[in-house]
C-alpha cells in the first residue's frame, strides 16, 4: 500500500526540505534544517519501493546532510540564501542526522548511496553529546546500522554510550522517568533502550526500555485512544487530555511500539502503533483528522479548537513515520517472525 508523498515533495526543492508553512504552502523564508531533512531521511529509508522522485530526494537530503557535516559535528540551520546561520554543533540534529545517514545507510536501494551515508554516520559517530535527547537520536541511528551490520564497531560502540546517557530509570510505579518531566519525542527514550538491550544483549536495558513505553502507553491512552503528552510537558501527576499536543509524539510513540513489537511479539504493541496511526485520522481529543487527503499534508498541532492549517515538514513527516509503521511496518515484521519460525 502506498502512502501520499506529494506535501513532502511540495516542501522539497533542489537544496533540501522546507521547514515550515502556511497552510500547505512552503515558507520560503523560513529556509531549511537539519532536524527535518534528517527525519525526511528515516522515512525515505524506510520507504521499500521508492519512486523516481523520491530516491531523487533522497540524494538532494543527502547531499544537504553532508554539507551539513563539519568534522564530526553538523550546522543546522540553512538559510534561503544558502548560508548557513549558525556554527557545527551536538545537540538533537546531531543525533537525528546520525539517525537519518544510519537508516540511509541499512536500506537505501543504491549501494553508492548506503556507502555514502555509512561514512557519514561513521564520522558523526565518532562524537558523544552532553545532551541525552541528542544521544537518543543518534543511537537509533546506531540501531539502523547495526540491523543490517551487527559487527559495526561504531554504531555498537555509540548505541552502547546512549544507555548511561539517558541515565537510570527510576523503580517507581508512578514516575518511571529519567527526566523530572516528560518533554519532547518521548517514546524515542524508551525506544533506544529497546533497540540495546535487543543489539547489544543487555537485558537490564531492554527491560528497562520495555517497562517506561509500557507506561508512556498507558499514560498517553484516555478512552481508548491517543492524548500525548502536549507541548508544554508533563510533571508528576499530571496527564490527558492536554493541548497543543504534536505530531511528533505520535511518531515517536508508533516506532518505539513497533520495535517492541518486533523484539517481543506481543500484540500490545502492535495496538500502540494503530492508536498512533488512528489519531492522524481523527481518533483524538478533538475528535478530527489532522492529515489532509487533499494535500497529503499534515497538520502542524491539535489545539482545543482543533488542528493548525499549517502543515509543516515535521508534523508531515510525522504523519508519513506513522502511515509507514501501520501500512507494512507491523506486515513486514510479521512475516520476518514467521520466516525465522519456518
Amino acid at each position: 500500500m502506498g502512502l501520499d508523498y506529494r506535501h513532502l515533495l511540495r516542501l522539497s526543492d533542489d537544496v533540501g526540505l522546507f521547514e515550515h508553512a502556511s497552510g500547505p504552502l512552503p515558507l520560503r523564508a523560513h529556509a531549511y534544517c537539519l532536524d527535518d531533512v534528517a527525519r525526511g531521511l528515516v522515512v525515505l529509508g524506510h520507504e521499500p519501493a521508492p519512486g523516481p522522485e523520491l530516491l531523487r530526494l533522497q540524494e538532494i537530503l543527502l547531499a544537504f546532510t553532508a554539507h551539513a557535516q563539519c568534522g564530526g559535528s553538523f550546522r543546522n540551520r540553512l538559510g534561503y540564501d544558502r548560508r548557513w546561520q549558525d556554527a557545527p554543533g551536538l545537540g538533537d540534529w546531531w543525533g537525528r542526522a546520525l539517525w537519518g545517514l544510519g537508516a540511509t545507510a541499512a536500506h537505501a536501494g543504491r549501494q553508492w548511496v548506503r556507502a555514502e551515508a555509512r561514512a557519514l554516520f561513521e564520522r558523526g559517530a565518532a562524537k558523544r553529546s552532553p545532551w541525552p535527547r541528542a544521544m537518543v537520536f543518534a543511537a537509533l541511528g546506531a540501531a539502523e546500522v547495526l540491523a543490517g551490520d551487527p559487527t559495526d564497531g561504531p554504531a555498537r560502540t555509540l548505541l552502547a554510550a546512549a544507555v548511561p546517557a539517558i541515565g537510570p530509570i527510576p523503580v517507581e510505579f508512578g514516575w518511571p522517568w529519567p527526566e523530572p518531566r516528560l518533554r519532547y519525542a518521548n517514546a524515542a527514550v524508551a525506544e533506544a533502550l529497546v533497540a540495546a538491550g535487543a543489539l547489544l544483549s543487555n537485558e537490564d536495558a531492554l527491560a528497562d526500555g520495555l517497562r517506561v513505553l509500557h507506561w508512556l502507553l498507558n499514560l498517553q491512552t484516555h478512552r481508548g485512544q491517543l492524548s500525548v503528552v502536549p507541548s508544554g510537558g508533563w510533571t508528576p501527576g499530571q496527564g490527558p487530555p492536554g493541548f497543543d499536543q504534536q505530531p511528533i509524539e505520535v511518531a515517536a510513540l508508533a516506532s518505539a511500539c513497533a520495535r517492541a513489537y518486533a523484539v517481543t511479539g506481543a500484540a500490545c504493541w502492535a495496538t500502540g502503533v494503530l492508536l498512533a496511526h488512528n489519531w492522524f485520522l481523527g481518533a483524538n481529543d478533538a475528535g478530527v483528522p489532522l492529515a489532509d487527503p487533499d494535500t497529503g499534508g499534515c497538520g502542524d498541532g491539535l489545539g482545543v479548537g482543533g488542528v493548525s492549517a499549517n502543515q509543516g515538514a515535521e508534523s508531515t513527516l510525522a504523519l508519513l513515520s506513522t502511515c509507514q509503521q501501520a501500512s507494512y511496518g507491523l506486515a513486514r515484521i510479521d512475516a520476518v517472525r514467521d520466516a525465522g519460525a519456518a
